[in-house]
């Protein structure tokens, strides 16, 4: 699994990287993105950031479904 930003949603106000910042960056387009997968170790950071995104740009996705 992997954390995956909706670029179209997201407004780059940075919680996530502040939440996690080992697993979230701003890109160059000052979005969020994730840069890391999805561990047992940093999980419970990754739902923080979903559950903290205002506009709720961040999903889990499996690894097939970032593609589309």
């Amino acid at each position: 699994m992997r954390a995956h930003v909706d670029q179209n949603d997201c407004i780059g106000c940075g919680l996530c990287v502040a939440t996690a910042p080992d697993i979230f960056v701003m890109n160059e387009n000052g979005k969020a993105q994730a840069i890391t997968e999805t561990t047992e170790k940093n999980h419970q950071l990754v739902r923080e950031a979903i559950e903290g995104c205002p506009v709720g740009a961040i999903q889990e996705k499996e690894h097939q479904e970032e593609n589309r």
